[in-house]
C-alpha cells in the first residue's frame, strides 16, 4: 500500500491528459473569470494537492498496467473518468466560453471540470494501491474541489 519506486508511464499520461487541456484553457478563459478572492485555505490544500499529486503519479511504478486482475477495473473506471474530463473540455471549447459553461456538470457529475479528474487520480491510487496518491488527492480535491464550488455558488448568487 505504501508503493514502488519507479517511472510511471500511465501517471504521465494520466498528468498530460490533465495539463493539455489546462494550457489550452489559459488562451480560452471565460471573459469573467477571476482568481481573486479565492479562498486562502482551500489555495492552500489545491496547490498541495497538485504538487504532492504530481509526484506521486510519476515516481511510484505501481500505476503502470500489469496482468489482468480484479484491482484492473479501478484503472478502466480512472480512465474512463479521464476520458469524461476530455469530453467535457471538448464541449468547452466549442460553448460560448462563459462562467456558466467553465463550471458546468457533465453527465451527471456536478462540477466536472474538478471533480472528473479529481475522482480518476484518486481510483488511480487505489489500482496502484498507492496510499501517498490517495491522501495527495483527498488534499487536492478538497482545495480545487473547494474553489470551483465557491466560483459556481458567486455566479449563481
Amino acid at each position: 500500500m505504501m508503493g514502488h519506486f519507479g517511472f510511471s508511464y500511465i501517471g504521465l499520461l494520466f498528468l498530460l491528459l490533465l495539463f493539455i487541456p489546462n494550457i489550452i484553457w489559459t488562451r480560452k478563459k471565460p471573459q469573467e473569470y477571476t482568481s481573486q478572492n479565492e479562498n486562502r485555505i482551500f489555495l492552500i490544500f489545491e496547490r498541495t494537492g497538485e504538487v504532492l499529486t504530481t509526484i506521486c503519479m510519476l515516481i511510484f511504478d505501481d500505476f503502470n498496467l500489469h496482468t489482468w486482475s480484479y484491482w484492473t477495473w479501478w484503472l478502466v473506471a480512472a480512465f474512463g473518468l479521464m476520458v469524461m474530463y476530455e469530453l467535457w473540455w471538448v464541449r468547452y471549447f466549442r460553448s460560448a466560453q462563459r462562467l456558466s459553461d467553465f463550471y458546468s456538470s457533465f453527465l451527471g457529475v456536478p462540477l466536472a471540470g474538478a471533480t472528473l479528474p479529481v475522482i480518476s487520480f484518486f481510483l488511480l491510487g487505489i489500482y496502484g494501491k498507492v496510499i501517498w496518491l490517495v491522501i495527495a488527492t483527498i488534499i487536492l480535491g478538497i482545495g480545487h474541489i473547494g474553489i470551483h464550488a465557491q466560483h459556481s455558488k458567486e455566479l449563481k448568487d
